[in-house]
Order: C-alpha cells, then structure tokens, then sequence
C-alpha cells in the first residue's frame, strides 16, 4: 500500500535541503545533489537522460556517461527506500522513463512550488483590486527564501538558467507586493527596502519607479528627481540609452507635481 500523504520534501530556495520521513535525504555527492535538484525543480515531469547528462558533464560527457548516470540514479533511489522503508513507494517516487527520470508530483513537495502557488493567488488579488491579500500573499512567498537559490549545489549549463530564472521570478514578485504596499499608504517604511533594491539593480527601471514614487508620496519630490537623475546617468553611462517612457512620465509628473492624479499604473 502506497501512503500518498508521505512527501519528500525539497527546499531549494536558500540552502538545498530534502527530507524524508523526517530524515534528511540530500545527497553529499556534487552530481547526485544536482540530479535530485533538477528532478524536484521538475517533479512531475519527465527530465529526460539528454538534460541530465548536459547539467553534469556539458558537452564533455566521459565515455561511460550512460552507466554512470544510472549508477547515480540507483545510489540516490537507495537512499531515499532506506528513509521510505517501502520499496514500492521509492519506485513510484523516483520512476525511470522511457526518455529519462522523474519525480512524481504527489510524492514531491517543494518550496519553489509552493512559492508560485503564492504568487499566483498574490496576482489575482492584484487584479481583483485586493491590496491587502496581494502584500500578505507576495510577502508569504518571498517569505519562503532563505538566501540565494541553491547557493551550495554545483550547477551546471541546466541549472544556472533555473536559477536565473527563480532569480527573476522573485524580483517580480518583490515588485508586485511593493506596488501593493504603496497602494495600502506604505510609503515612508519601503524607503529602506527600496534605496537597497535600486543599489543592488541599479538598472532596473520599475524598482527606481517605485522609489521615486515612494518618495514623493512621503513629500520627498527632491529626492524623487535626484533618483531620476541616477538611473539616467547609470543608463547613459552604461548602455547609452535614456530611461524608459514609464520612468519619464513618472519624472514629468513628479515636476508638474501631479503625480497623485495620474493613473494607478504610472505612480505605483
């Protein structure tokens, strides 16, 4: 009998970590940490040997590429049976296709998942108008990062989009929820968190966006432009271009000193 509410539970936001039955189950090998990552990232999905055999070797595979990966398969299929103590259910966990390997989707359980289910709802809220659920929903995601993405697992050709990728997707949801908190009057306590975010990208337009509509909104309308005028140098300077229609708009606003009658798109 195979017990569907028994998870394996992979945390890949921060630190990787997987635990089974309460025991932990991340493998210490370099390449078996990367294959159990990849597979989670992909629970429920096929991950074919074609990717697997260019995450861990690239286009340089040894000779026994095809013996070695089912060797690793094996090895880490041991060890989850060994914390399951039911064969059947490790099988059905970890199953071989015809085309490669896969995680089962109700066996596996992640914290990247369970993050885009946050930011999915969080979303919703935003086009239903609901401010406050849209910043308690993003905030519970970003909650779920304990660091940078699979900071201590070797990462391939693979896994280094994967991580580009979570990357992105959290800068996205980081932008969302400020928009949320501006639009329920946080003005004044996302200062902070703002000057941080436009140091640390200081190309991104909407993050500069949002700092300068921060301060003006707290009657900051000088530092407002003086922000303008970083992002225009640091793009001058860097990619010879001007900022985007948005941030110009935004800044005309901001000079005209009527960004609070413009629509909610431009000033949030």
């Amino acid at each position: 009998m195979i017990n569907v509410d028994e998870k394996l539970v992979v945390r890949l936001l921060g630190p990787a970590s997987a635990y089974l039955n309460h025991q932990p189950v991340m493998p210490s090998a370099p390449k078996q940490r990367q294959i159990l990552v990849l597979l989670a990232l992909n629970a429920g999905r096929v991950v074919t040997t074609q990717t697997l055999v260019e995450e861990l070797w690239g286009d340089q595979p040894p000779r026994s590429f095809a013996t070695t990966l089912q060797t690793y398969i094996f090895q880490l299929r041991a060890k989850l049976t060994g914390a399951a103590r039911n064969r059947q259910w490790a099988r059905r966990l970890l199953e071989t296709r015809h085309s490669g390997y896969q995680l089962d989707g109700q066996l596996c359980e992640t914290d990247v998942a369970e993050f885009d289910n946050l930011a999915r709802a969080g979303r919703r809220a935003v086009d239903v108008g609901d401010s406050t659920a849209s910043s308690e929903l993003l905030g519970r995601a970003l909650g779920l990062w304990r660091g940078p993405a699979l900071v201590d697992v070797p990462a391939g050709r693979i896994l280094r989009a994967e991580v580009a990728s979570l990357e992105e997707n959290r800068l996205g949801v980081v932008e969302r929820r400020i928009e949320a908190d501006i639009a329920l009057g946080r003005h004044a306590d996302l200062l902070g968190e703002l000057t941080m975010l436009v140091a640390r990208h200081p190309m991104h337009e909407n993050f500069y966006a949002l700092l300068m509509t921060a301060y003006y909104r707290c009657g900051r309308a000088g530092n407002a432009l003086e922000a303008f005028r970083q992002i225009r140098t640091v793009l001058r300077s860097e990619l010879g271009v001007e900022p985007g229609p948005r941030l110009q708009r935004l800044h005309q606003a901001i000079l005209a000193g009527t960004l609070d009658s413009e629509p909610v798109w431009l000033a949030s």
